[in-house]
């Protein structure tokens, strides 16, 4: 008997979490199944693409950095994700052997923050990336406020508001926060191995919310920054649980047992 399995993909790799979260699910169900991390450097994308397609086995993998855009010129795109959110962070095994993409990340991240009305409110995003494509789709579909994007490349982000149909504006990394009622960090800054995101919450009124898409460290450093503030915050175990649960019920046909979610956070923890 053959094992279906799933794997998450990125470079690098070895802090994922993934696997970890999807085995803990394949337990509790007690679904016989198997997910892996898997390191691609993005040379050897279009290779592994081929390759884990042709196993009947794989039903398909969690696409993290730096392939979220580069991975839709390798699938077939049926939801019109290129022309939404622009990133990809689940592909698909299909029965004939055809591979399709999707995205999750816009729903994981956005659940924790549903209760929040953010309708007409200003918010702040650091980066311009896969993650902050989803992380804007989402808050535009919120009907948030001005957005300002805090990033290296200006063009890249204005392009973003742009593409999202969101009014903005874009500074430099290092400019001061604007008063916003949502902070998101959806760069890799302050990942370990990354360089630290500095940033001065000052700004930031009592009621703000700061939530961090990065995970490992779960504690970063602009989370115990608000946190000393007194403000609210959401960590990157948030969203990568909540877009987890999407991309868990897709590759094995079951949903994801949630109600064990303090369960998984404490061994996440660990």
């Amino acid at each position: 008997m053959t094992t279906p399995f799933a794997e998450v993909i990125g470079d690098p790799i070895a802090q994922s979490k993934s696997p970890l979260i999807h085995k803990f699910w394949l337990s509790k169900l007690g679904i016989p199944g198997d997910y892996r991390a898997f390191h691609v450097p993005p040379d050897e994308l279009v290779d592994y693409i081929a390759g884990a397609c042709a196993d009947a086995d794989w039903r398909g993998c969690n696409v993290t950095l730096p392939h979220k855009i580069a991975v839709m010129d390798l699938v077939d795109d049926p939801g019109g994700v290129r022309d939404t959110i622009g990133a990809m962070n689940t592909i698909l095994r299909q029965p004939d052997g055809s591979v399709i993409g999707t995205n999750t990340d816009a729903a994981g991240f956005y659940a924790p923050i549903a209760e929040f009305d953010l309708e007409g409110a200003p918010v702040a995003v650091v980066g311009a990336g896969g993650a902050a494509r989803a992380i804007l789709f989402a808050l535009a579909r919120a009907g948030v406020g001005h957005v300002t994007i805090l990033n290296r490349s200006p063009l890249k982000a204005m392009g973003l508001l742009a593409t999202f149909g969101l009014k903005g504006d874009v500074v430099a990394l290092d400019a001061p926060l604007p008063p916003v009622a949502l902070l998101v960090n959806a760069s890799a800054l302050g990942m370990l191995g990354q360089p630290p995101l500095d940033l001065d919450l000052s700004n930031l009124p009592e009621d703000a919310l700061v939530y961090d898409a990065v995970y490992a460290p779960l504690e970063t450093g602009l989370l115990a920054a608000a946190r000393a503030r007194g403000l609210e915050t959401v960590d990157g175990l948030e969203m990568l649980i909540g877009q987890a649960a999407l991309a868990f019920e897709l590759f094995f046909g079951k949903a994801a047992p949630r109600e064990h979610d303090a369960e998984l956070r404490a061994l996440l923890l660990k």
